[in-house]
């Protein structure tokens, strides 16, 4: 087996019903992906999703300071987020379109 980093890669053997065989194939083939790395790559995804949930975020105690000030000071709007909130939804913008 190839060797990633100095460690072997390891085999992982998993049971699945076939509808969601089926689905995994479908999307892993709309991709251009074999299912195994179709399967390697979210679950690789959903791992890194679930560790940087409980991952900590260290500040110095100025920094941190600082960040109290900012999330204690009033509300800044940020233009180019009042800009595409302003703006209609896709499916509003074609509805005013149509005339409806």
């Amino acid at each position: 087996m190839a060797s990633i980093g100095g460690k072997k890669e390891h085999p992982l053997s998993m049971r699945f019903p076939v509808a969601d065989i089926d689905m995994i194939d479908r999307a892993a083939s709309i991709k251009g992906r074999s299912r195994t790395d179709f399967v390697r790559e979210a679950a690789v995804r959903a791992a890194e999703d679930a560790l940087m949930d409980h991952v900590a975020t260290r500040l110095s105690p100025d920094a941190y300071d600082a960040f109290l000030a900012a999330l204690s000071g009033p509300a800044t709007p940020v233009p180019e987020m009042v800009k595409v909130l302003r703006r209609a939804a896709p499916w509003e913008a074609k509805a005013n379109k149509s005339g409806a």
